[in-house]
């Protein structure tokens, strides 16, 4: 505008025909002055021929702008921790200036949990304009804060209990190649795929029973921590659609803190013998008459299942029990017997290690890590031998029916009537949806 001015022109419009003003009056409301919009309204048998025009200039003092560079105070900084970076390394992308950054690392040299920089976990710095550290924050596990505060020359290294905040989330996926490969497209974390497959293990066998196209829906807990999420809990509900027959999963507590995953009807999901000791494995060798040995190169028959896993894959307690035997046994190699309630026993064969204090008599429950994968004893390479037995008889563990665990008691079906409601809503909501997840 003339001589540098700011002005504002303002005018009643002067249509000579009514499309000529609308247009005008339309690209002027939407023009956005300083966010106000008007409306006008015109009122039947108005003369709008000779409307005067107006013209109106205004000056207006613009606002200094002061540089950001100038501005003092503290500042909050976060970084998300990469693989290779070290503790000087995120200070530096921090702000955080040298001469601290070295000071930081003076004092705090005997802290564990700056060792354990864990990639993906956030990092928060608070500086002064000039980059001086006043204070850091880093949640280095599930439950403990690792919390800095600049102290005189020094700096005060402290570890404090997380504060969580709980969200249920809800998420679903279809199987294209297995279990891990579709939970990881839908972002469903590790530990909430391995609860998958536990709770369904009992009808689904997932070594053997998946299938392209095969679906699921997972309702569970997430803990974050302002905003960053810092750890998954429970899966609350789940349905796994395989070979088109539905299963559903409900998770429930009574008030005698017993709990246990149900079926929308209160039948208990957990059978008294898992199907397969491992989470995920390949049947290498099955249960049979005739075999021929890989070791003695003759036929004999092969009383229990080999799972074909990587040395150290985690070996489960089929049901609770006692173990009855743990040390080495002639082809065996490593061994591991657990007696069951009534007549039932399991063995767990050419084991590279047992789970740490185990012994004659020690009780497990199902589930329960008790070994991991070896190849000792009479074996070619990694895997594990699996036996059930009965009254001291190998039986097929992948055909024999297993017997099944209680169903929720009486006084506290209304109890579950209640949960298992509100988690089918949730289950029914995504599977009724396009939608991957729902928060």
């Amino acid at each position: 505008m003339q001589n540098n001015k700011i002005g504002i022109l303002t005018q009643k419009l002067f249509p000579q025909e009514r499309k000529f003003s609308l247009r005008w009056l339309v690209a002027l409301s939407s023009l956005p002055l300083f966010g106000m919009v008007a409306a006008f309204g015109i009122a039947p048998e108005t003369e709008t021929r000779r409307i005067p025009v107006h013209t109106v200039i205004e000056n207006l003092q613009l606002p200094s702008i002061t540089p950001a560079s100038n501005i003092a105070g503290n500042f909050w900084h976060e970084e998300k921790i990469q693989r290779g970076d070290t503790i000087s390394t995120l200070l530096d992308r921090l702000n955080v200036n040298d001469e601290d950054i070295t000071g930081f690392l003076q004092n705090a040299q005997n802290s564990k949990s700056l060792r354990l920089l864990i990639p993906g976990r956030i990092v928060r710095a608070q500086t002064d304009s000039e980059g001086n550290l006043l204070g850091l924050q880093y949640i280095s596990s599930s439950e403990t804060m690792l919390k800095v505060e600049k102290q005189g020359d020094g700096f005060k290294v402290s570890d404090q209990a997380v504060p969580l905040e709980t969200r249920v989330l809800m998420k679903s996926a279809e199987i294209r190649n297995s279990l891990f490969g579709a939970t990881d497209a839908a972002n469903i974390p590790d530990n909430i795929a391995m609860q998958i497959a536990d709770i369904f293990s009992s009808d689904i066998d997932f070594h053997r029973d998946l299938q392209k196209g095969d679906k699921f829906t997972v309702v569970y807990e997430s803990f974050y921590n302002k905003g960053e999420l810092i750890k998954t809990g429970r899966v609350l509900a789940a349905e796994f659609i395989n070979n088109g027959k539905s299963y559903r999963a409900i998770y429930f507590q009574d008030r005698e803190s017993r709990s246990g995953y149900y079926t929308p009807e209160g039948k208990n999901l957990r059978k008294a013998f898992l199907r397969s000791p491992l989470e995920f494995s390949r049947i290498t060798s099955g249960f049979t008459n005739a075999r021929f040995h890989p070791v003695l190169k003759e036929w004999r028959a092969h009383r229990g299942v080999d799972y074909g896993a990587p040395t150290g894959t985690r070996v489960k307690a089929v049901s609770d029990g006692t173990v009855a035997f743990v040390g080495k046994q002639n082809g065996y190699g490593n061994l591991i017997v657990l007696q069951h309630q009534g007549s039932f026993s399991t063995a767990y064969g050419h084991l590279s290690a047992f789970a740490k204090n185990l012994h004659k008599g020690s009780k497990v429950s199902q589930g329960d890590i008790i070994g991991r994968v070896g190849m000792t004893g009479l074996a070619t390479g990694p895997h594990l031998h699996y036996e059930f037995r009965i009254a001291g008889v190998q039986r097929n563990p992948l055909t024999i029916a297993m017997p099944t665990a209680f169903p929720i008691a009486s006084q506290y079906k209304a109890d579950f009537s209640k949960v298992a409601e509100s988690l089918a809503i949730r289950l029914n909501l995504l599977k009724n949806t396009n939608l991957a997840s729902l928060d």
